[in-house]
């Protein structure tokens, strides 16, 4: 049967590099990816996938399944672009990946059972609909939940940050500079916030980090700045450090209103992203795989300062982010139009068919192999019941 998924996928190769080209080709914004979306449901339905169109009332959102019961083995497709810059990270290599690993396993899984499942997954610049599908009880069913990430290296999956995105608005009385109010103004309360975290954050425990921006700070040097606006990224390499760093913020934005007497509010703008809690196991099925497949320099686990929807989604059912060089250029930046560029060369498309074999096989692995799914698992409560107990 790793021979049937090797021979289809060369089958499918055109149509798969035809769909990573679309993609590139037609850049869509968060929760806009309608043209994508259409691509990929339209793919899945001629493959007899049984498709679930507007996941969860997400316009752009989809739940497809191929096969029925357990193991349910899970590939993601993520399919937003950046503004104006285009797939600069690649996510029409994601897309594609993922859903060549899935078409390819649906034609032998009625040969071995459990199901095939592929998630849309729109918005990932913008919160992500992984972490909505997540508290909606999306992944609660399923067994595991593989996917690949483009990048300059070839490495494991390794950990993310956590993140809590936090807005904060002051707001003060009006009026004019020329007349020298001696009321603290809503700018006032603003810089003394930015002053204080930079201070206080000093003294935040290793790798915890808060970064800010001042969205709105008034008008005109005529007129007082009587409201603004900035929002903030809580970065921690765990939630509960995140958490801890909310509170005192929270408390001082609070503090700062009172001792000025300025109105203020405090609100998450986005939803937040749990810390990637990596699966060796699953790392190592998958590396073994990677390696038949024709890619054998793989990099210990690569950990990363940005946060990650899937890490929400890891702590519900194991999953792995390991990334893929996608490029020969050891000059090439990561998120720039380069490397947007090199999403669509022979090199990349090369090696995006022998990640989705990987994928493929480390699903029917996981599928025949109960054994191999335990242990998957038993390391997934394991941390899971550290992390409570910490």
């Amino acid at each position: 049967m790793r021979q049937e998924i090797s021979t289809y996928l060369t089958t499918i190769k055109e149509d798969i590099l035809n769909l990573s080209k679309y993609i590139y080709e037609n850049p869509e914004s968060s929760f806009h990816e309608y043209k994508a979306y259409n691509y990929i449901v339209n793919m899945l339905k001629n493959n007899d996938f049984n498709v679930i169109e507007h996941y969860l009332d997400i316009p752009t959102a989809f739940y497809a399944q191929y096969g029925t019961g357990h193991p349910k083995v899970c590939y993601i497709c993520e399919y937003d672009a950046v503004d104006n810059l285009g797939h600069v990270v690649g996510h029409n290599l994601i897309s594609a990946m993922s859903i060549a690993a899935s078409l390819s396993l649906s034609k032998i899984i009625s040969k071995v059972g459990g199901s095939v499942i592929v998630i849309g997954c729109p918005g990932e610049f913008l919160g992500s609909s992984k972490v909505t599908m997540t508290r909606q009880g999306t992944f609660n069913d399923i067994d595991v939940v593989l996917m690949a990430h483009p990048d300059l290296i070839t490495a494991e999956s390794g950990s993310s940050m956590a993140i809590i995105p936090i807005k904060i608005n002051y707001k003060s009385k009006s009026g004019f500079t020329y007349r020298k109010s001696k009321n603290y103004t809503a700018l006032d309360a603003c810089l003394f916030v930015f002053n204080t975290l930079s201070l206080l954050s000093k003294g935040f425990e290793d790798n915890c980090t808060i970064d800010g921006i001042i969205l709105k700070g008034g008008d005109s040097p005529y007129l007082l700045p009587s409201e603004t606006e900035s929002k903030f990224y809580i970065r921690c390499p765990k939630m509960s450090m995140a958490c801890d760093i909310e509170k005192k913020v929270r408390e001082l934005v609070k503090t700062t209103g009172y001792l000025m007497n300025i109105d203020c509010t405090i609100c998450l703008y986005e939803l937040p992203y749990d810390e990637l809690i990596p699966n060796r196991n699953l790392s190592r099925i998958f590396s073994h795989n990677l390696k038949e497949s024709g890619i054998i320099d793989i990099e210990p686990p690569k950990n990363t300062n940005s946060g990650l929807s899937l890490g929400t989604v890891s702590h519900v059912v194991p999953c792995i982010h390991p990334y893929i060089s996608i490029s020969e250029d050891k000059n090439l930046e990561y998120s720039s139009k380069e490397f947007s560029e090199a999403t669509i060369s022979y090199y990349a498309q090369s090696r995006i068919l022998k990640v989705a074999q990987a994928l493929a096989l480390t699903g029917l692995d996981l599928i025949e192999n109960a054994s191999l799914l335990n242990q998957v698992k038993k390391e997934f409560f394991h941390e899971k019941t550290k992390e409570t107990t910490s």
